[in-house]
């Protein structure tokens, strides 16, 4: 049976994956100004673009991942899935439908599997914490998806693969990455363990510190060509799409 599967870009972790009547949303960021950084291409339309949603998905509870105000945008009925240690900041927002996830646990949504991965990052929520594990996750359908949150490297990469999409972070809201993430290089090393047909990269351009606004920084738009261009002359069979806030990449099955 021919299906489609669309996953659209909405700005840094957050995309809206929909595949075989399922939609997830990952670590969404649905306003313009989250803990003093800016969204520099807000989708306008965001609320109409996000749509229904049956499950969303939550990395690790850094708050430009984990975002209340954002999820308080979403119907109040909508499942929440978190790493394992996360769920009572969410319960405490007036989320009820709230399902904790470790490493190597599965998750139904309707006949879709979620997966949960590890993910090589520190899940501590500033300033008061808690402390929980850091997640990235496969969704497996009649498409095999990576969405890989925050992380750097991992020996597990080898074990994810293959995929039909993974969307590897590549850059992020600031001019230097620290520990636990990974720039074009680092992406384009994780493609060789993940081996991927597609890969969109995510967790760029899109957050800056209020001021830095006010400039286009090379640092929030040359990771994408820098990804690219390295992708293609390492792994020429792997397609990379490039999306704007806003744009979709449908899958046929």
């Amino acid at each position: 049976m021919v299906g489609l599967t669309s996953i659209t870009f909405l700005g840094h972790a957050t995309l809206r994956i929909e595949i075989d009547g399922v939609t997830l949303l990952t670590d969404p960021i649905l306003r313009t100004f989250a803990y003093g950084l800016v969204h520099r291409q807000p989708v306008q339309d965001v609320q109409q673009m996000v749509g229904n949603v049956d499950d969303v998905l939550i990395s690790h509870l850094h708050r430009d991942h984990l975002d209340m105000a954002s999820l308080h945008r979403l119907p109040s009925t909508v499942e929440i899935v978190v790493p394992k240690g996360g769920a009572q900041v969410v319960k405490r927002s007036g989320f009820e439908r709230v399902r904790e996830l470790a490493v190597g646990e599965r998750h139904d949504v309707h006949g879709v599997q979620v997966l949960a991965t590890h993910a090589a990052h520190n899940g501590f929520r500033a300033p008061f914490g808690p402390m929980a594990e850091c997640l990235g996750f496969v969704v497996e359908g009649s498409q095999r998806i990576y969405f890989a949150g925050d992380t750097d490297i991992f020996d597990g990469m080898a074990e994810i693969g293959p995929l039909d999409v993974a969307l590897l972070p590549i850059a992020g809201w600031g001019p230097k990455l620290g520990p636990g993430h990974m720039g074009p290089t680092q992406a384009v090393q994780a493609i060789e363990l993940l081996r991927p047909r597609i890969v969109v990269p995510i967790h760029w351009g899109s957050l800056v510190p209020v001021g830095m606004h006010l400039r286009t920084w090379s640092y929030l738009t040359h990771p994408p060509i820098n990804f690219a261009q390295l992708t293609r002359q390492a792994h020429p069979h792997v397609e990379v799409r490039v999306l704007e806030p806003g744009q979709t990449l449908d899958l046929v099955t």
